[in-house]
């Protein structure tokens, strides 16, 4: 197993920040997954691939895009027409994948060592949120487990919402300590803690 290197390097600054007498209004977490894989299917195969992400990972991932599933070691999403993103805490499910997706049906590309899993959480996660992207956090148009795919400026964000108040954003790993960092002065209104 192969140790990752964060590269928050010394953005990275664990404990309370801002936070006076009560709680903070949402926790920022590196999550560090083994894999991080897009699976994209060819026109017309996407059921295919669907089950074939489902094989792989034993998620029931439902059809189209946006749609999703969470759980505490595994993820799945689609965020664009025929496009998923799978997120397993284990290393090799690129290669699983890869074995489970026929090159007829679509393609499956191994990220894990370019994006970087950051989480927001918190009952004032949607809101840190909304500051940044032009999505409505709200849980009746952002569900549990969906997915979108958005951009801050130049930094293209994977969004998944994997629980009532925390989402998971999956970041170019080159852009990460820069997106950290705008997360923390966005989070500091409402208090933040680094774990």
């Amino acid at each position: 197993m192969v140790e990752l290197v964060s590269p928050l390097g010394s953005a990275w600054s664990p404990g309370a920040h801002n936070v006076s007498g009560g709680m903070a209004g949402v926790t920022l977490t590196e999550t560090q997954p083994g894999s991080i894989v897009q699976v994209a299917a060819w026109p017309g195969s996407e059921k295919a691939v669907i089950a074939a992400i489902g094989k792989a990972t034993a998620l029931k991932l439902p059809d189209g895009a946006g749609g999703g599933v969470a759980t505490e070691h595994k993820a799945a999403f689609g965020f664009a027409p025929g496009k998923f993103l799978v997120v397993v805490q284990a290393e090799g499910i690129g290669a699983e994948l890869a074995g489970a997706v026929p090159a007829d049906i679509g393609t499956v590309t191994d990220l894990s060592h370019g994006r970087t899993a950051l989480r927001v959480s918190g009952p004032k996660a949607e809101w840190v949120l909304q500051k940044f992207f032009a999505i409505d956090f709200a849980l009746a148009a952002f569900p549990d487990g969906s997915g979108r795919a958005t951009l801050h400026h130049d930094i293209f964000a994977l969004i998944q919402r994997t629980g009532p108040d925390a989402f998971d954003l999956y970041v170019f790993r080159s852009f990460a300590r820069a997106f950290w960092t705008m997360l923390c002065h966005g989070a500091e209104e409402v208090g933040y803690e680094v774990r």
